[in-house]
């Protein structure tokens, strides 16, 4: 039998390793920004052109490289970090395999230029699929520029894959704030298609998140500071009413590198029990610091997941450091029983003495004492008021209250209807057909062969997304205009989110004066959506399309749709009326698909008169 094992080419070999390393334009920065941490740079520039596919560009003033390290740099497992195997668990480091530029040069067109301090001159490289095409001496200043062309231009299936340019760019600033916010002491420029999003200058790490995150985000901070033998823990937790239903603000950082552990989220979570709905997220920025050889960061392609040798321990003091933080700051409420409150001193009032009550008393005044026009003394007189008998008081009353009065007439007071959440549809209502609501949960009602129990809220989700599906396709929405415009603070990348798909909430009803980086004003809202709940909306809104990462239009269309029908539909638990569950029961009828909600969940289940007989055999 002949052979069948060969080597494989170095070109494909860096093509396969390109796809765990590089498996979209976001790995690139990510790679090229570490580098540049790991050259000691002090001010990295990242310009972006079309997500990434075209252009990516990192500039660093690091210590460069020289000739002969220029050209090692794109060989495979050629390092500079460590040089045996033990070196892996004393890591201080980013890159340490040897594996990024090799593969990022295997499927795209690399440009590189660099110059240590001591060189003159710089090295300008040229590679385009892991082929040299040029060598040459340039000029240019100390550090190291990058240029990543074309990405994936001779893989064109992996090519396909990629989102649209919005997409790829929101997975870019996802690395940007991981990397700039583990190292507030660089200075960070960000531009995109010519325009500079993101200004860092060098800073501390609580104004480095407000920086990324908008000012806004300074008053939501609350400090985290713990020091012990096993972990050094620093950073902040948002406060407990600041939750939200995305993941967006949760960051971890051990020794400088951003994590992801499912495990130590949970540890967060556990300190925020009982603060927090269950449905929502606290938001965190902590920084661990522990000894590197205590972790095994060589356990991911992308070095985002670590291993640590003490786990359980590492998680009860998270959990106690938040829980303390939250207690000390005066965040969870508390109570004291053995304390009077009315004794307390204000703060003001601490330092002052008391003071004795002054009364002034007049010495001359005499009540007794006649007054000069008349000879006798003014006293008060009463009078007493005669009135007739008891029983003459309800005289009369009989004429008022007429014959029918009594008990009869008296109306109890009874559960309060939140209201009607539907308009007045008499004529499409049965008047032969009875329902009733169950639970304040199930609408109950008859049909021939039995009954139906609905769902009230998946129902109310399924009318109001065909709703407003049919408003932005045929672009009819009503919207209602603010009496005093509505100014909601986001971060940049909601900014952006909300930029993006402007046109879509315009044709459900919302109208927006300005859209900042920053700030969002709101002058109109669609009729259904009260003003007091236009910023959860739209942070739901942003949290599912960030999710979801939508491509083309008819997917942000559903999103948009889906994600306002569950905001705005009636919930477990509300009351309703007779009218409202019989116009329910007949929109929902009504729609095109009535059997299951917008999120695929089944609306109502059918029990047949046969279904009970057999309950009575």
């Amino acid at each position: 039998m002949a052979d069948i094992i060969k080597l494989l080419p170095d070109h494909v070999a860096n093509q396969i390793a390109a796809g765990e390393v590089v498996q979209r334009p976001a790995s690139v920065v990510k790679e090229l920004m570490e580098n540049a941490i790991d050259a000691g740079a002090s001010t990295i520039k990242l310009v972006v052109k079309d997500g990434g596919k075209t252009l990516i560009q990192v500039i660093d003033d690091g210590v460069g490289m020289s000739v002969t390290d220029a050209r090692l740099s794109f060989e495979r497992h050629a390092t500079s970090k460590i040089q045996k195997a033990e070196d892996l668990f004393q890591l201080n480091t980013k890159g340490f395999r040897g594996e990024a530029l090799a593969s990022i040069a295997a499927i795209a067109h690399v440009e590189m230029q660099t110059r240590t301090a001591e060189d003159e001159v710089a090295t300008h490289i040229k590679i385009e699929g892991s082929k040299i095409i040029s060598q040459e001496v340039t000029v240019a200043p100390k550090g190291t520029s990058m240029m990543v062309k074309n990405l994936f231009f001779n893989i064109p299936a992996r090519r396909n894959f990629l989102k649209s340019n919005n997409v790829e760019l929101r997975h870019i600033m996802d690395e940007f704030h991981r990397v700039a916010l583990a190292h507030s002491s660089i200075n960070f420029h960000f531009y995109n298609n010519g325009s500079e999003l993101f200004n860092l200058p060098t800073s501390n790490n609580r104004q480095r998140i407000v920086n990324i995150f908008g000012a806004k985000t300074n008053e939501k901070l609350v400090p985290v500071n713990e020091d012990t033998q096993v972990v050094q823990i620093s950073g902040y937790i948002s406060k407990p009413e600041y939750a939200k239903k995305s993941r967006g603000e949760q960051f971890f950082f051990v020794n400088n590198r951003f994590i992801k552990s499912p495990y130590l989220h949970h540890a967060i979570l556990g300190a925020f029990d009982g603060l927090i709905k269950k449905e929502n997220h606290p938001g965190y920025f902590l920084y661990l610091t522990v000894d590197p050889g205590s972790i095994d960061i060589n356990i991911h392609p992308t070095k985002t997941e670590i291993k640590f040798d003490d786990e359980h321990t590492l998680y009860a003091i998270l959990r106690s450091t938040v829980k303390h933080s939250l207690g000390q700051f005066n965040v969870i409420p508390s109570l004291d029983f053995e304390q009077d409150q009315n004794l307390e001193t204000p703060y003001s009032y601490k330092d002052k003495s008391a003071e004795l009550p002054r009364i002034n008393v007049d010495s001359s005044f005499n009540p007794f004492k006649e007054s000069s026009g008349s000879g006798t003394a003014q006293r008060p007189t009463f009078h007493k008021q005669h009135t007739k008998s008891w029983d003459s008081l309800y005289v009369g009353m009989e004429s008022n209250l007429g014959k029918n009065s009594g008990f009869s007439s008296v109306s109890f007071e009874s559960d309060t209807i939140t209201g009607s959440i539907f308009e007045n549809k008499k004529e499409l209502i049965d008047t032969g057909t009875t329902t009733f609501q169950l639970r304040r949960k199930y609408v109950v009602t008859t049909i021939k062969s039995g009954m139906v129990v609905i769902d009230q809220s998946r129902a109310h989700q399924r009318v109001l997304y065909e709703k407003f599906l049919k408003n932005i396709t045929i672009k009819e929405a009503v919207s209602q205009q603010l009496l005093f415009p509505l100014s909601l603070t986001f971060s940049k990348s909601d900014c952006a989110i909300i930029e993006e798909i402007q046109d879509s909430l315009t044709t459900v009803g919302f109208v927006f004066d300005n859209i900042g980086e920053e700030e969002v004003t709101v002058t109109g809202v669609p009729l259904s959506v009260p003003e007091s709940e236009v910023g959860i909306i739209l942070d739901q809104l942003i949290s599912d399309y960030q999710q979801d990462f939508v491509v083309d239009g008819f997917s942000q269309t559903d999103i948009l749709a889906k994600t306002l029908a569950k905001s705005l539909s009636v919930k477990t638990g509300e009351i309703l009326d007779s009218d409202s569950q019989l116009a329910l029961v007949n929109d929902l009828f009504a729609c095109k698909e009535s059997g299951v909600s917008p999120f695929n969940k089944p609306i109502y289940v059918t029990i047949t008169e046969d279904d009970i007989d057999k309950k009575f055999i």
